[in-house]
């Protein structure tokens, strides 16, 4: 989905996506909302729920509506908690492609344009630079699994899983 809107004289093109907080500690819960309002310019209030992966801990998932490049702001905003574990992602638009920006503790974040229907997709010169690079075939193959995100996709799968399910928010749409 994708929309055009006019924004002081200029136009805007809209889109959408989901943020999946996978895992949240309960006294950060507060803090990620305002993070998240702070980017959206209106109040957010999830629907959290338990996380079953780690005790003690909550998650929720959300739907925004806003401008191309709103699920980085919003990751961004994230980044001042780094026990989170949470991926943001972004619809393509007729003029910018979609993407999924993944966040795991201890290996940081991975961002990674994708398809309509979710798949990863990976550019031409980020794979002639690792045919450049690559040593061997072992070296091609962990270079091809870095560049999909294979490590991040094996740490949230988990998380995934234990969210099935859940409530989802839809978030207010920035304007």
């Amino acid at each position: 989905m994708s929309s055009t809107r006019t924004e002081g004289g200029r136009s805007v093109l809209s889109t959408r996506g989901v943020v999946y907080m996978h895992c949240c500690p309960a006294a950060i819960a507060p803090h990620v909302e305002w993070a998240l309002a702070g980017v959206l310019g209106q109040p957010v209030r999830l629907q959290w729920t338990n996380q079953p992966v780690t005790p003690q801990h909550l998650r929720a998932d959300a739907t925004w509506l806003g401008p191309v490049g709103t699920a980085a702001r919003l990751a961004a905003s994230l980044r001042a908690w780094p026990m989170l574990v949470f991926e943001v992602t972004e619809d393509g638009t007729t003029a910018s492609d979609g993407e999924r920006l993944a966040y795991v503790p201890g290996r940081g974040f991975h961002r990674s344009m994708t398809a309509a229907n979710g798949d990863v997709v990976v550019g031409e010169e980020r794979l002639r630079g690792l045919l450049t690079r690559a040593t061997g075939a072992d070296d091609f193959r962990h270079g091809l699994a870095d560049l999909l995100g294979s490590a991040w996709d094996a740490e949230l799968e988990p998380y995934r899983e234990g969210g099935a399910g859940s409530p989802v928010t839809l978030l207010p749409q920035v304007v």
